[in-house]
């Protein structure tokens, strides 16, 4: 693997921002030294004293309110886009055609046309891309994988999905651009439902066609500034029906309005011999069923993740000790250090993900026609 040091810019400084800053920071010293070394070079946020102050707390050399300046800068040779979903498409062509490779947060943009945009121009550029998608690097997840390649619960045939939070189920909570299809583009399928889609491929393969119904729940909310309310223009919930390729069919579900929810992101996987199931609620944890034995001693069993189930070892060398989000994320920029390093890619990169936003969309246009929609329809 190519040893040289790696050149990081940050745009944005909000939790994700700092989510990347922690793990860009964290990646060697977790996961081998054989990775490339870190430069912390320059962060961007606005306005300028706020990027100053972030910069010196997160350990960035350097601080800019010029996105711009960022990408043009020849000492950055990989861009951490962070910022809110609206500004996402401009920057990741700019970073591209300066020649930086990108490490974009999802959604990847508002609309499918920005999306293939991102998409051609990285295939064109040659650059190294990744997009956030940091649950399928839990321990457990893969984990999951290797029981289903190996057969353990036979042919899958039927998933059950779930991605619920509540962070909008206060019909009182203040209007934001999350609620505009012009800043957030679409609403829980872009916020949430896409970390779900990220699961449901990698487990049961690519999707044939379904139908869809999305929900509003609260079409109004207050302005912040006062004087009235404003429209919601972006779904709150959106269930699915599911063929896979494989023959196999599923049930998606996600909601940004169900009191009580966190981060319940969970799923089962149905097959000829058994079942898995998650929920990133207990994300160290991962229930498997399997018919073998004497009915009466069949049962669920949990498997906790530990130093046996790559890369959880390189955290913490004994099991129940339990890895985080942020541990998720450190594998992931990991990851992309290792991709820029010459080892494996690093993904899903922008083609990949390409994939979970037609998914997305897909829902939302089989929502709004009434319809069963392929996902063939989006072949360009």
């Amino acid at each position: 693997m190519t040893q040289r040091s790696i050149g990081v810019g940050l745009v944005g400084t909000g939790f994700m921002g700092k989510t990347h800053a922690l793990a860009w920071r964290g990646a060697r010293a977790t996961m081998g030294g054989d990775l490339p070394s870190v430069r912390l070079e320059l962060l961007c946020d606005q306005p300028l004293a706020r990027a100053e102050a972030m910069a010196d707390q997160f350990g960035f050399a350097a601080a800019t309110e010029d996105w711009r300046a960022l990408m043009a800068d020849p000492r950055i040779d990989v861009v951490s886009i962070t910022t809110p979903n609206a500004l996402h498409h401009e920057m990741a062509l700019a970073a591209l055609a300066a020649g930086k490779h990108v490490w974009c947060e999802k959604p990847m943009a508002l609309t499918l046309e920005q999306v293939r945009a991102m998409e051609a121009a990285a295939r064109a550029s040659g650059r190294k891309t990744l997009v956030g998608y940091n649950y399928i690097r839990n321990p457990a997840f893969r984990h999951a994988l290797k029981l289903i390649r190996e057969g353990v619960i036979g042919r899958p045939v039927h998933f059950r999905g779930w991605v619920d939070e509540d962070y909008q189920a206060d019909p009182d909570l203040p209007w934001t651009w999350r609620a505009k299809l012009s800043e957030a583009g679409l609403g829980t399928l872009g916020d949430l439902g896409c970390h779900l889609v990220s699961f449901m491929s990698e487990l049961m393969g690519p999707a044939e066609s379904l139908l869809a119904e999305t929900q509003i729940i609260h079409e109004t909310r207050p302005l912040p500034e006062g004087g009235g309310r404003g429209p919601v223009e972006n779904e709150d919930v959106a269930n699915a029906l599911i063929r896979f390729e494989s023959g196999a069919q599923g049930v998606f579900t996600t909601s940004r309005s169900a009191w009580g929810r966190k981060n319940r992101l969970g799923w089962e996987v149905h097959g000829l011999k058994g079942m898995l199931i998650f929920d990133q609620e207990r994300m160290n944890e991962l229930q498997l069923y399997v018919d073998e034995g004497p009915k009466a001693a069949q049962g669920f069993r949990t498997i906790l993740t530990g130093p046996e189930h790559p890369p959880f070892g390189s955290f913490v060398p004994a099991p129940g000790h339990q890895l985080g989000f942020l541990d998720l994320k450190t594998i992931e920029a990991a990851e992309l250090l290792r991709d820029l390093g010459g080892g494996a890619p690093a993904r899903p990169d922008f083609s990949e993900a390409l994939k979970i936003e037609i998914f997305i969309h897909a829902v939302a246009l089989a929502a709004r026609e009434g319809r069963r929609v392929r996902l063939s329809e989006f072949e360009s």
